[in-house]
């Protein structure tokens, strides 16, 4: 593997932002990650776990809180 593709697959990964973070930064990560505005995200996903009870918001958040590492930035 070389070096650009090392850096490009780290640059790829799902990281808790250190900058854009309201509680523990997933979808501050989330955002940054796909180049998209950190607000809009947490607002769809607050609606989206609020309408729909097949899908349980808190237990996904906490669990990529869990799993995501937190950023080198």
């Amino acid at each position: 593997m070389s070096t650009t593709t090392r850096m490009n697959s780290i640059d790829n990964r799902f990281t808790r932002s250190r900058s854009h973070r309201m509680i523990a930064g997933v979808m501050g990560g989330i955002a940054k990650r796909y180049g998209w505005d950190a607000n809009l995200l947490r607002i769809i996903f607050v609606v989206v776990s609020v309408l729909s009870a097949a899908f349980p918001g808190i237990i996904v958040y906490l669990i990529l809180w869990l799993l995501m590492p937190e950023a080198n930035d």
